[in-house]
């Protein structure tokens, strides 16, 4: 579907608007952030970019999601901080 669909295509159900937000944070908090907002329940997903703006990493958070499914997402995270000293963690969340 495209960004601004109103409608599925396939099936005709009215899609939900998503707002996004981004907020820049450095690979120490990386983790903790990406917890945080998992915790507050209404993201849809998490996308992790470097500096430059390339994706590292998305993760889909669904209605229901526990911790042991999240735990390969975390070990990702972890590679991630590694990696990259100050990252954006970009927020879709459900309007």
């Amino acid at each position: 579907m495209k960004e601004n669909d109103k409608f599925c295509s396939a099936c005709g159900t009215p899609v939900a608007k998503v707002a996004k937000e981004e907020f820049s944070v450095s690979s120490d908090n990386l983790i903790e952030r990406v917890k945080e907002l998992l915790r507050e329940g209404n993201v849809t997903r998490i996308i992790v970019k470097d500096e430059k703006g390339k994706t590292l990493l998305e993760i889909p958070a669904t209605v229901g999601v526990i911790g042991v499914v999240l735990a390969p997402w975390f070990a990702a995270l972890g590679a991630i901080v590694a990696l990259a000293a100050n990252c954006r963690i970009v927020v879709e969340r459900r309007e």
